[in-house]
């Protein structure tokens, strides 16, 4: 949207939407130097300033469902604690855009930081500016090059997937972010692999496409290799963040869910799948605004 747009949409003045930029008031892009207004952004930002009663519970609670990157540690963690949120995993962009909107009470995200080389964090305030989230890290993971059993093609690196059919990520999950990252840092142009198309909407679609053999390899975490009995390529560790409206945290549901990642069960499954590292579990990244 643009200026006028969300002037128009808000019933107010362009010179009031220049103001509420200047305070720092409302969500904006500057990406081609002219003020750009996500649209679902703003749906959302209106939304949060709808009325309130008097106990301060929103007029329209966020339903209890968690999005973002699926992470097979967290699944079994929501099953088992019995913490009743449901699930609706589609990458980590997008769960941060479901958080934004207020159609979520949290979402999983692994989200490389180009510029400082770390994870979530400038995705979370680009896109929810000034917005009660907090940022708690669920666990460090091993992220790899997934290939057939065997490694046929002898593949040690993103640098060896040169005229290899790779299965991708949608753009905007967290692995497909990182894959690109990991290409342009090895070298290799856009037409040195083969990314299939559809893209593959979940880490296990990445293992059944290289354990069917319609691709050569595709990037995903150690445990999906181990549980699809495909061989593991190491190449980046990564912190998966589960990023929470504030106040959801002392609910119930998400209670339930930090009381089981405390225990020993917990931290025996994570043995389990392979690939995990519980120790920061708990972490505070970010406590904003």
């Amino acid at each position: 949207m643009t200026t006028r747009d969300v002037a128009a949409y808000l019933r107010i003045k362009e010179r009031k939407v220049y103001d509420l930029v200047a305070s720092g008031d409302i969500p904006v892009s500057r990406a081609t130097g002219k003020l750009l207004f996500p649209r679902d952004l703003i749906e959302a930002w209106v939304r949060r300033r709808v009325d309130y009663r008097g106990d301060a519970t929103p007029l329209l609670p966020r339903p209890t469902v968690f999005a973002g990157s699926h992470d097979p540690l967290l699944d079994w963690a929501l099953r088992e604690s019995g913490s009743e949120i449901a699930t609706f995993f589609d990458g980590s962009l997008d769960g941060l855009r479901r958080l934004a909107a207020g159609r979520v009470i949290g979402a999983g995200v692994h989200l490389f930081e180009p510029e400082g080389g770390d994870w979530n964090l400038g995705h979370v305030e680009r896109m929810l500016p000034g917005q009660p989230v907090v940022l708690m890290e669920w666990a460090r993971r091993r992220q790899g090059l997934v290939v057939p059993a065997g490694n046929p093609r002898g593949i040690a690196g993103v640098g060896g997937l040169a005229g290899c059919r790779v299965a991708a990520r949608q753009p905007g999950a967290g692995s497909r972010v990182l894959l690109d990252h990991l290409l342009a840092g090895a070298g290799l142009a856009p037409g040195a692999v083969t990314l299939l198309d559809p893209p593959a909407r979940s880490e296990s679609d990445v293992a059944l496409a290289v354990g069917e053999g319609r691709a050569d390899a595709g990037l995903a975490i150690e445990s999906v290799a181990r549980q699809h009995r495909l061989d593991f390529v190491p190449v980046a560790e990564e912190r998966y963040d589960l990023a929470l409206w504030r106040r959801e945290i002392f609910e119930p549901p998400i209670q339930r869910l930090l009381a089981l990642a405390r225990s020993a069960a917990f931290a025996a499954r994570a043995g389990d799948l392979g690939g995990y590292d519980v120790s920061g579990f708990g972490t505070i990244h970010r406590n904003g605004p």
